[in-house]
């Protein structure tokens, strides 16, 4: 999840109270757009099924989609409140603008359903509800989009990492034979949509282009 936590010790320590507050923090206070939200959701349902977590499946996603669902009202409403300042504030050290341009990009593509979709996609989700508040959509129909979204993805990827660790405890595997693969499947399928996104657009493909071309022309100079 960070360079240098290992999940399962993190999600031992802050416990069930500790991963819905990230889930909370991801979307409602803007610090947790670098934590993928989706491995620790996973991880969470796998290390209750283990009894590394002990702690019920029927509390646990309760508590999850409250969070969920809190964080994006709040990213709505901070969206509300600063409107179209949000857009034209400039990049700070962890705060970037292409952030807000990226979300703002999937939800002129998506319409109100990006609400739900974004979930699913790291920075996106955590920027989308802002971009709502910010385009004024009402919010009678941003809490019908919030809870489905909350819904589909607190209780699906939690109860996929329950189901999963029930099925390996079942074959007879041991927790750290399979975890850590299928962490590192999760994060890089959540990254892939992002990634094809960038890809695509033509300027940056070519800056990216250009500053490999420019780094390997750095490397073999040094060389020489």
């Amino acid at each position: 999840m960070i360079p240098g936590v290992d999940l399962v010790s993190f999600i031992q320590t802050v416990s069930l109270l500790g991963v819905a507050f990230v889930i909370f923090a991801e979307s409602g206070l803007l610090i947790g757009f670098f934590l993928p939200g989706d491995s620790l959701l996973f991880t969470t349902g796998f290390l209750m099924y283990t009894g590394i977590l002990p702690i019920n499946l029927f509390i646990a996603i309760p508590v999850l989609f409250i969070a969920a669902a809190l964080g994006d009202s709040v990213g709505y409403a901070f969206g509300r409140r600063v409107g179209e300042r949000i857009f034209s504030r400039p990049d700070a050290r962890i705060f970037k603008h292409e952030y807000i341009e990226r979300a703002q990009t999937f939800y002129e593509k998506n319409g109100s359903k990006t609400i739900i979709l974004a979930r699913f996609i790291p920075v996106v989700r955590t920027f989308a509800p802002i971009v709502a508040g910010a385009g004024s959509m009402p919010y009678k129909r941003f809490l019908t989009f919030n809870l489905v979204g909350a819904f589909l993805w607190t209780v699906g990827v939690t109860s996929a990492g329950f189901l999963l660790g029930k099925t390996f405890k079942m074959m007879g595997l041991d927790i750290d034979q399979v975890l850590l693969p299928i962490v590192a499947t999760i994060i890089i399928v959540s990254l892939l949509p992002p990634l094809i996104h960038i890809l695509r657009d033509k300027k940056t493909r070519g800056a990216l282009q250009s500053g490999v071309k420019r780094r390997f022309a750095s490397i073999f100079r040094k060389r020489k």
